[in-house]
């Protein structure tokens, strides 16, 4: 990948995290479930990391370290661990929301929770978190070493991907602020990623 297509996939990936708190509705009942920008939130988290992915590959070429490589692959095993269950929560949980409330059926509702709290999917899911985190440390250890960019210019996205699985218990602003920590951590990474690949490009 190219520097360019990095940084806007790291760009893409820390503006949609912001998106997913900031359009997904803050309850957790049939009536937030049921509407659309229950759906639009968990889609903008689902292809956030997907472009993470993407954005790490990207900043493995302009390193080419080992370790940034194996922070790919880390991050990608824990985003393939995630994204079922995001996807269960965006569609099939929205699909149950509205047949609840159409048919006036709150019952329904007790199949979300036993999706949600399922030993199976739930330990995909948190595996799949921490492993998401996990990868973006170890990016970030690789951009320190590097020497190609600021020090610290993926810690604030590391960070972010290391605390999401506590901000799940916060206050919903807490969720809203920490969409905002990946957001801006996306761009500052893919500030410098643009700058370092015009660099390398220059000499």
């Amino acid at each position: 990948m190219s520097p360019r297509l990095t940084a806007s996939a790291l760009a893409s990936a820390g503006l949609l995290f912001l998106l997913y708190p900031a359009v997904r509705p803050a309850g957790e009942d049939a009536a937030a479930m049921a509407a659309p920008a229950w759906v639009t939130g968990h889609l903008a988290a689902m292809l956030g990391f997907v472009l993470l992915g993407l954005g790490l590959l990207g900043l493995r070429e302009l390193l080419g370290d080992r370790l940034s490589l194996r922070a790919v692959a880390v991050t990608w095993v824990g985003a393939g661990l995630a994204l079922p269950y995001y996807g269960a929560e965006d569609f099939g949980l929205h699909v149950i929301a509205r047949r609840s409330l159409r048919d006036g059926a709150p019952a329904l509702m007790e199949l979300a929770g036993e999706f949600r709290f399922h030993p199976v999917p739930m330990t995909m899911f948190a595996a799949g978190l921490a492993l998401l985190g996990v990868g973006t440390v170890m990016a970030a250890v690789a951009v320190r070493r590097s020497g190609v960019m600021a020090a610290w210019s993926a810690a604030p996205l590391a960070l972010g991907f290391a605390l999401f699985i506590p901000q799940f218990f916060g206050p919903y602003p807490l969720r809203v602020a920490h969409g905002a920590l990946i957001a801006a951590g996306g761009l500052w990474l893919a500030a410098e990623v643009w700058r370092s690949g015009r660099r390398v490009a220059a000499r």
